[in-house]
């Protein structure tokens, strides 16, 4: 029967305003102590930025010794598999005689022994005659130029080359740099903007070779421009990357790399609304939908529809990330792909009563255009990854820096770390190949960079 009393519904409802406002309390207090020990990004703040980070749990159970089975190792390789080494002879100090019964020693020949040496890495004077010649009918006077070292440049194209590579590269402080090259901190930063004005035709050609590329990768966080908030912008694919450092976040700087015309494969992304003007299909990083599932359990943890929710949905985004990289055929992987996309469809259009899964579902229908592009090519992975692992350096080296104290080193820094990090995704020694490179325009300063520094990449038309 149903109770008809105006005083019994009266109090039913209030105590269903009650519930719902207990409930509301509680899910701003759980934020509240998840935005405390995790930061103001919830999950997705950056390392840098958690106020207080827990120590390492040690994983119980030891590692199982020796390696895995079919690994081939990597020893390290006995002298004669050793290229280019120094042979030193090294005679006992002891004399020819045995220093316990003075017996007379018996030759018996060598014994190897491997020892992996370096020389201090420091700038080193070095002084070169340039030869004269007069020719009295041209009345001309014929010089050939110092080798190995840019025009009117005091620093060799080798300390400038391992200068680019420490700091660009490897993150090493300037103040560092310096002090293991001895060399003035002034002087380099004028060899790297003399460096980068070489290598900015460059560029504009590896543009066209990222757009051109099947599957493009972009991303972005902040930088500090002469004390001004700004962005680093990466637009990478697996064999180049770029990086510009604009003031702005606006979709004009994807625009201005992507264009206006349409592109051939796929551009992931995160969901930031910047990119949804380009020119090509999107799939959106289900890396970043994974957290947002695991921080609905973490809001909701009280609620048995969520954990019900999250069991089911969170293995199936991490299945469609690792699925590409299982040593599986191809024919194994679509049959595969496909029955991992059915059954997150059917998740996402499951009936829920929770609005916050609602929220999770709106996500994937409203976006299901831009979300199973890895289903339908192996090349297309479901995660961003490979920008997420590009852009790591440079949030290492704005720790460290705070940023570019000018425009003009900004845009310095986005040239040279381009062609650095592109060298270093075409498996090459990057520091003798930009020696080499140098060199090469030190003979003849109108040669075109990018055939030099890209031998094997062939000119965008």
């Amino acid at each position: 029967m149903i109770n008809s009393c105006p005083e019994c519904l009266k109090k039913q409802r209030e105590i269903d305003a009650l519930k719902e406002e207990n409930q509301c309390f509680k899910q701003k207090l759980r934020y509240q102590e998840r935005k405390t020990q995790e930061g103001f990004f919830g999950s997705s703040t950056p390392s840098s930025k958690i106020p207080l980070k827990p120590n390492q749990i040690e994983k119980e159970g030891r590692k199982p010794k020796g390696a895995r089975p079919g690994h081939l190792g990597r020893g390290r390789p006995g002298p004669d598999l050793v290229q280019g080494e120094q042979l030193s002879t090294v005679v006992p100090s002891i004399g020819d005689l045995c220093p316990q019964c003075g017996s007379p020693f018996v030759d018996k020949g060598y014994t190897d022994r491997l020892v992996m040496e370096s020389r201090p890495l420091r700038a080193e004077p070095q002084t070169y005659w340039l030869s004269k010649r007069y020719c009295p009918k041209c009345r001309r006077i014929f010089q050939p130029s110092a080798p190995g070292v840019l025009p009117k440049n005091l620093y060799g194209n080798q300390l400038m080359a391992n200068a680019a590579a420490m700091y660009y590269l490897h993150g090493i402080p300037l103040g560092r740099v310096c002090e293991q090259l001895q060399a003035n901190p002034g002087s380099l930063i004028e060899c790297f903007h003399r460096i980068a004005h070489l290598f900015t035709p460059i560029l504009p050609k590896l543009i066209e070779l990222y757009r051109l590329s099947p599957v493009k990768h972009a991303d972005e966080t902040g930088w500090r421009t002469d004390g001004n908030n700004g962005y680093v912008w990466l637009f990478a694919t697996t064999s180049i990357s770029l990086f510009l450092f604009r003031q702005t976040r606006s979709g004009k700087v994807p625009q201005a790399i992507l264009g206006n015309q349409s592109l051939p494969g796929v551009l992931v992304v995160d969901r930031y609304a910047g990119y949804n003007q380009a020119p090509c299909p999107l799939q959106y990083c289900y890396a970043h939908l994974l957290r947002e599932v695991q921080d609905l359990e973490k809001d909701f943890s009280d609620s048995e529809e969520v954990k019900t929710f999250v069991s089911v949905m969170a293995p199936l985004l991490a299945t469609a990330m690792s699925l590409r990289h299982q040593p599986i055929s191809e024919t194994e992987f679509y049959q595969k792909a496909a029955e991992t996309k059915a059954q997150i469809v059917v998740a996402v259009e499951a009936p829920a009563l929770h609005l916050g899964i609602r929220h999770v579902q709106d996500l994937f229908r409203d976006n299901a255009h831009r979300l199973y592009h890895w289903a339908q090519d192996r090349q297309i992975p479901a995660e961003n990854n490979l920008a997420e692992c590009d852009l790591r350096p440079t949030v290492i080296a704005r720790k460290v820096s705070f940023g570019s104290a000018s425009d003009a080193g900004a845009q310095t820094r986005g040239a040279l770390m381009s062609v650095l990090y592109s060298l270093k995704k075409q498996n090459v020694d990057v520091i003798k190949r930009l020696k080499e490179v140098l060199d090469q325009l030190a003979k003849d300063i109108h040669q075109d960079p990018f055939s030099l520094l890209f031998p094997k990449i062939p000119k965008p038309p």
